[in-house]
């Protein structure tokens, strides 16, 4: 009985060693953990504009490698994105012409170009009557003619006294813009040949 006493009492000496020789070496390695652990707010970042050592111009911000397109702006579509065919203007559309658009397209032209093209397009607009410089009128036998793709091409890349609307207008909408222009223009100098045979008959007996 006394041997397995001592016995007992060895083995739970021992035991009690090596759990704390566990926990010494748990709180040791927590204490080296929180040492080197790097939270997102305080990693090695470069703040922008920044100065480099490690790049050769000093900048630690890196130019784009040349060819770079970023993603969704490959812009393959020649007449979508430049209003051109072959790099000839071109008088069709990129899309059916749909009342949707037009809709579209007369809600962007009084956004952005009535104030100095006027609602109809003669080049009246409010900032024109206070003394800017008046633009051509819509009407004209010139832009009557002009293909649609004019019209585009003037929206993005500016003309004149008018600035590029790149920025402001999406090529969808400029689109939309040059087809109101188009209802404008069919507005201002339609024929009675114009109008669908249903509402001809109309016409005719109104005017009776």
């Amino acid at each position: 009985m006394p041997f397995r006493s001592r016995t007992w009492k060895s083995e739970n000496r021992g035991c009690r060693r090596r759990t704390a020789l566990a926990a010494g070496c748990a709180f040791g390695a927590a204490l080296l953990w929180a040492g080197c652990r790097t939270d997102m707010h305080v990693q090695p970042k470069y703040t922008p504009l920044e100065a480099s050592s490690f790049f050769d111009d000093g900048r630690s911000a890196r130019p784009l490698v040349e060819g770079t397109v970023a993603r969704g702006h490959l812009r393959t579509d020649e007449l979508f994105y430049t209003g051109k065919i072959n790099g000839v203007l071109a008088d069709v559309f990129p899309f059916p012409v749909t009342r949707e658009v037009l809709k579209r397209g007369e809600e962007r032209f009084n956004i952005y170009c009535s104030d100095c093209h006027d609602r109809v397009g003669t080049g009246q607009g409010i900032v024109v009557r206070r003394g800017f410089r008046a633009p051509p009128s819509f009407h004209s036998d010139r832009l009557r003619k002009a293909p649609a793709g004019h019209f585009f091409d003037v929206i993005t890349q500016g003309s004149g006294a008018m600035y590029s609307f790149a920025s402001r207008i999406p090529p969808q909408d400029r689109w939309a813009i040059a087809a109101y222009i188009r209802a404008l223009q069919l507005s201002q100098n339609a024929t009675l040949e114009d109008v669908p045979p249903a509402e001809r008959e109309l016409l005719l007996r109104e005017q009776k």
